[in-house]
């Protein structure tokens, strides 16, 4: 099981990515769980209020590169199995609150930051990790970067992969707060159980209105990304990226 499902609280729904042994990175088996898990939540009557975070001492580390397969067409990947989930949780109508109890990169930040609320961990990070590997931001990660932050500084984050630490998700306003690492979990269940008791109609209407005022064009920016990223996956320089990850060393780009 890559993703847990629990009610911790009446009305909360906690879901869990659990491959800690991987980071939380994301397989094909992780995407399609999440997703139903997600799905499950969404549907049920009796939860008002969703958390998710990740298993272990990472939130997600992004794409599981160890089960890249060369004969998959990545676009449809992104257009399918990773849209499905974060459509779901742009779209149910709930709040649906991230939990970064350690680092969040790749698609990984993509996920967390998609999520209506965040609370974070003082030692978690941020890192929009594409460049490291030859890759481009995906799963609408440009977008919302560029909403909330602005193009210069999203832009600048993207192609040096920098770490962004907790001070400065919440000063940048990525994320609504920062707490001791110890109390990720626990604060975000409690924020959720306290969202649970506003009017479920109230809250859904609410949410619909800011993703509508927020959202325009975001749909377009997932398509462009995932074409992209078919282009970038095919590259010798992507390839280069992934080997001296797994061999721990610097990688040597050629542009090719």
């Amino acid at each position: 099981m890559t993703v847990k499902y629990e009610t911790p609280q009446d009305a909360v729904a906690l879901v869990m990515l659990n491959r800690p042994e991987k980071l939380n990175s994301f397989d094909a088996a992780a995407r399609l769980e999440l997703r139903d898990a997600l799905r499950r939540a969404s549907f049920d009557d009796g939860v008002r209020a969703v958390v998710i975070t990740g298993e272990g001492r990472a939130f997600s580390a992004g794409a599981d590169v160890t089960a890249l397969d060369e004969g998959v067409n990545v676009e449809d990947v992104l257009n399918t199995e990773y849209a499905s989930f974060l459509s779901v949780i742009q779209s149910m109508p709930k709040p649906v609150i991230a939990a970064i109890n350690g680092p969040a990169a790749g698609i990984g930040m993509t996920t967390a930051l998609t999520c209506d609320l965040k609370v974070m961990g003082e030692s978690a990070y941020l890192m929009s990790a594409f460049a490291n590997i030859g890759l481009v931001p995906d799963g609408g990660l440009s977008w919302i970067l560029t909403q909330n932050i602005g193009y210069s500084r999203a832009y600048q984050l993207a192609i040096e992969a920098e770490k962004i630490d907790a001070a400065r998700s919440l000063e940048w306003g990525l994320v609504n707060r920062v707490v001791p690492d110890d109390q990720v979990l626990s604060n975000a269940v409690e924020w959720a159980a306290s969202i649970t008791e506003r009017a479920p109609i109230s809250m859904d209407l609410t949410k619909r209105a800011f993703r509508a005022a927020s959202q325009e064009g975001l749909r377009n920016a997932m398509a462009f990304e995932a074409m992209a990223q078919r282009t970038a996956i095919q590259t010798e320089d992507c390839r280069e990226g992934v080997s001296a990850l797994m061999a721990k060393r610097k990688p040597e780009f050629k542009g090719k």
